[in-house]
């Protein structure tokens, strides 16, 4: 039996030369208690097949039925049926946990005498019950997502929709949040239909659909996707010299699909079934040895030939660029919100032309330490070194050296993309001329000319991505601040992105980043781990994943070793709590 049967649905929006086809003839079959991930990139129309199935809009086709409903006509009916967790959640941020889910069980007409029971089921799923009267808004973002889920599933549903459910979220949350679906699914026999920017997330479900450009580019499970590209993946590991270098050279080798940095090593896809051929200074480094190919490796491969692929080439190395000196100090870093505090003590140091990494559990409080380095926050005591000015005393002489790209999409939505350009040239206190140089910049190597005259909250993620980037870049800052800049953001557009990173740090700029995606931790030159607002752990990313060597794990992933670290160093307050 079929929980959704689909024939022919199409979707457009807006009217004459404007209008846009979301979807195209989409056919698809999910059987009941299986397992579907939606992947594509942004703007493939993911969100606008899940919000179909919910019966949220109106489609066209031959047939849809969900649950043996018929749609549209039957969408009312669908409802109480089925959960839908939309990728912004409405949790209402000044009522506690348990006041969320009495409000949500309210609106699906569930009983008072069943309220408490099930409240207690899903507070013990999500291990919310210790802040049950906690405010949502006081939550970290790994709990506020929980009690999305929570909420979702205050009625048990037969089919479960989530749109983008780990978008934010840590590697312990965004297990945790697996663990919950996946009881559901064995328990209850639910049938799930997800959308990700995790490849992770999409091989561990049944079935994946690839979404591009409103239609269907390829489906089958994990291993059915991945097989076309067996014998095409490689890894050249134990580099002795800057990765990213070697990275931006091999990547502009004729035949090569995709490079990325894995552990100590580089990952490499090839067009053909054959491995690079290392030459020109190349050759010292080895030959590649072949590796089986994973979902990822196919997502890049099936979209390489229908995208413009844009290379950024690293710059001319420049004597001066990474001369060793230290362009921010933290030392003893402290901030308190009333009697909590949330920064403990905080010391480190970053290198000019530096990639580095600050990262943790949501509610570890790298946010906050981030907010302030950046300026945007004060800080409660110790002593914060900005380009060798000091930020309690020459802030705005300090903010002048400083960009910063925001978590959240935090530019002007109803200014074009033009207009928003301009507005930051202008604040930056450029010149008319230099003005009009960097915007011709920004067009031009952000490739956002296509774009130029349309709104900012219109644009597609990966865009607004750029356009942020842009911004923060108008002024020629000596220091970028990234908060997490790839949330949300497709495989592809986040290895566009960190090739630009790349090259910013090569010719001088050095990049402070966060980033839940622990694959783009081994981008970093040195990293700092945080846990309860403390350091927990720093050094390069070898050195990280060292601290998480055990005889049973002698070669862990960072993401094995961020979980591991801070699990070990939360179990007290874990158990305590």
């Amino acid at each position: 039996m079929d929980a959704v049967l689909v024939r022919n649905l199409s979707k457009s929006f807006g009217k004459g030369a404007g209008r846009r086809d979301a979807l195209k003839n989409i056919s698809l079959r999910l059987p009941v208690g299986s397992m579907t991930a939606i992947i594509g990139p942004d703007g493939a129309g993911k969100t606008t097949l899940l919000r179909l199935l919910a019966g949220i809009l109106t489609p066209i086709a031959d047939e849809i039925r969900v649950l043996d409903h018929a749609l549209p006509q039957e969408a009312l009916a669908l409802q109480s049926q089925i959960g839908y967790m939309p990728q912004r959640f409405g949790l209402y941020e000044d009522l506690t946990v348990e006041e969320n889910l009495d409000l949500f069980a309210s609106l699906h007409g569930i009983s008072h005498a069943m309220r408490e029971h099930r409240f207690n089921e899903l507070l013990t799923m999500t291990a919310l019950g210790p802040f049950r009267q906690r405010q949502a808004g006081q939550l970290s973002g790994g709990m506020k997502q929980k009690l999305g889920l929570a909420c979702t599933l205050i009625h048990p549903p037969q089919l479960l929709l989530l749109d983008e459910a780990s978008v934010g979220v840590d590697p312990i949350s965004r297990r945790e949040l697996w663990n919950i679906i996946h009881q559901q699914v064995i328990s209850q026999n639910v049938t799930v239909l997800l959308s990700t920017a995790y490849m992770d997330e999409a091989e561990r479900c049944d079935h994946v659909i690839l979404l591009h450009e409103g239609e269907i580019l390829a489906q089958g499970s994990p291993e059915q996707l991945a097989a076309p590209l067996q014998g095409h993946a490689f890894m050249l590991g134990d580099i002795p010299t800057a990765t990213r270098n070697l990275q931006s050279r091999i990547a502009q080798m004729p035949g090569v699909v995709d490079t990325v940095i894995q552990g100590d090593g580089l990952r490499i896809v090839m067009q053909e079934a054959q491995p690079p051929r290392l030459q020109d200074g190349l050759a010292s480094y080895g030959q590649p040895r072949a590796v089986p190919a994973r979902l990822e490796d196919a997502f890049v491969s099936l979209l390489f030939s229908r995208s413009v692929r844009h290379v950024v080439p690293l710059p001319p190395h420049r004597d001066n660029a990474h001369d060793g000196s230290t362009i921010v100090e933290v030392i003893d870093l402290c901030r308190n919100f009333g009697a909590f505090t949330a920064v403990k003590d905080v010391s480190f140091t970053v290198r000019k032309g530096e990639i580095f990494g600050l990262l943790g559990a949501n509610g570890a409080g790298k946010s906050t330490t981030f907010r302030m380095l950046c300026g945007l926050l004060p800080s409660s005591s110790g002593k914060l070194l900005v380009a060798g000015l000091d930020l309690r005393k020459a802030t705005a002489a300090a903010r002048a050296r400083i960009g910063y790209v925001s978590q959240k999409f935090a530019l002007y939505g109803a200014l074009s993309v033009q207009q928003n350009l301009s507005f930051f040239a202008t604040a930056y206190g450029l010149s008319k001329q230099h003005r009009q140089e960097r915007m011709k910049w920004a067009f031009e190597e952000l490739e956002l000319q296509e774009y130029a005259t349309m709104n900012a909250s219109t644009l597609p993620l990966g865009y607004k991505q750029r356009l942020a980037l842009a911004c923060a870049l108008m002024h020629e800052p000596d220091i970028l601040f990234l908060d997490e800049p790839t949330s949300g953001v497709d495989p592809l557009a986040r290895r566009e992105f960190w090739a630009r990173v790349n090259a910013l740090a090569e010719g001088g700029t050095t990049c402070l980043v966060t980033t839940h995606f622990m694959e783009e931790a081994e981008y970093c030159d040195h990293l700092v781990l945080m846990s309860l607002g403390e350091i927990l752990a720093q050094g390069t990313p070898s050195e990280i994943k060292a601290k998480a060597r055990r005889d049973d794990r002698p070669n862990p992933s960072m993401e094995e070793a961020f979980i591991s670290l801070i699990e070990e160093h939360e179990q007290p307050t874990r158990r305590a709590s």
